[in-house]
């Protein structure tokens, strides 16, 4: 193996506000070494998501926090590099969670790694995101709980990030209305001239208000909520009677320690539907969403972009680019070469 070492990222405080390197021990440990019905998996990619935040803090969440002294929990793609497994081949890539690590062990009686089809139509990163979990969130969002219509008008806030990039191309297929808020000129450009929205709002504009109220001139009928704060205030200010609104996150709060406010009178007014939800509430249904964004992506229906940041070393300060404004598209950190 190329590596001796398993190098990993163990969290060592809580962050509080920005996530800082210093919230880590990088530790080196022996490389595994696979059990019956196991096999060792080099990480390739490491997907970084705002959920990710979420995992280190101790509120209250969908799923443990991740413990203090414990791998830091992340999404990746790896190879299998030895097998004691039936299920698992040498050669096989394979996702899950991998943990902020080089290797990790992938057992046969769990379900969280699981196998990837061979000849894939697109790159490994693409796997983590448009045609991945990301790729889901979106898709099971929009669909399953916005319930766009033709002739809608679908926002979506984050837009040229790796869910909402995905969100406004998927209302467009289903004959909608698209505009994505995003910050600065070249996201907004970007979610327009590649992406195919309709409209864009610039958030870090000043008249940014105004710019929502010329791009919804027939109010909202879905909003998919990325953000939170004043943001999604301003939306739901302008969303129809009877309108959707998937709760996908709140990244504004994530790194204030403030839990989010917002005026819910509109909801009330305007009877909207807003449901909370994570994308493994959809896992029965991961097989279809997965072919049908592949087939989109085939059919070149759906675009994808990735934000790749070299080394795992790199991931502790990587991972504030999703609050930064740092990315477009999915973020993903590059572990190892792929073999």
């Amino acid at each position: 193996m190329k590596n001796d070492v398993n190098r990993q990222f163990r969290l060592k405080s809580r962050p509080t506000g920005r996530i800082e390197t210093a919230n880590f021990d990088l530790v080196k440990e022996p490389i595994p070494a696979p059990g019956p019905g196991q096999a060792l998996v080099r990480v390739l990619y490491l997907s970084l998501d705002p959920t990710n935040r979420i995992w280190m803090s101790d509120m209250d969440q969908y799923m443990p926090p991740v413990e203090i002294g414990a791998v830091m929990r992340g999404g990746g793609i790896g190879v299998v590099v030895k097998s004691n497994s039936a299920r698992y081949k040498e050669g096989d890539h394979v996702s899950g969670l991998t943990g902020w690590q080089d290797y990790c062990i992938a057992d046969e009686g769990a379900s969280a790694m699981g196998v990837l089809p061979k000849g894939l139509p697109v790159g490994l990163p693409t796997m983590l995101g448009a045609c991945g979990m990301t790729g889901l969130t979106a898709y099971f969002g929009l669909l399953e709980l916005g319930e766009p219509q033709p002739g809608n008008t679908v926002v979506v806030s984050a837009a040229a990030g790796a869910v909402g990039s995905v969100v406004g191309q998927i209302a467009k297929i289903k004959g909608c209305r698209a505009v994505g808020i995003a910050g600065g000129p070249d996201k907004c450009r970007h979610i327009i001239e590649d992406l195919g929205f309709d409209a864009a709002v610039d958030y870090k504009r000043k008249d940014w208000r105004e710019q929502l109220a010329a791009a919804t001139p027939d109010g909202i009928d879905v909003n998919f909520e990325n953000v939170g704060g004043e943001i999604m205030e301003a939306v739901m200010a302008r969303m129809n009677l009877f309108s959707r609104m998937p709760l996908c996150g709140m990244i504004s709060g994530y790194n204030t320690g403030e839990p989010m406010r917002a005026d819910f009178s509109p909801i009330l007014m305007r009877r909207i539907t807003i449901r909370g939800f994570i994308v493994i509430d959809f896992m029965a249904k991961f097989a279809e969403g997965t072919m049908q964004l592949a087939q989109w992506v085939a059919e070149g229906k759906l675009k994808h972009r990735e934000t790749i940041v070299d080394g795992l070393e790199e991931a502790p300060t990587a991972v504030n680019k999703l609050f930064d404004g740092g990315n477009i598209g999915k973020l993903v950190v590059k572990v190892a070469d792929a073999p």
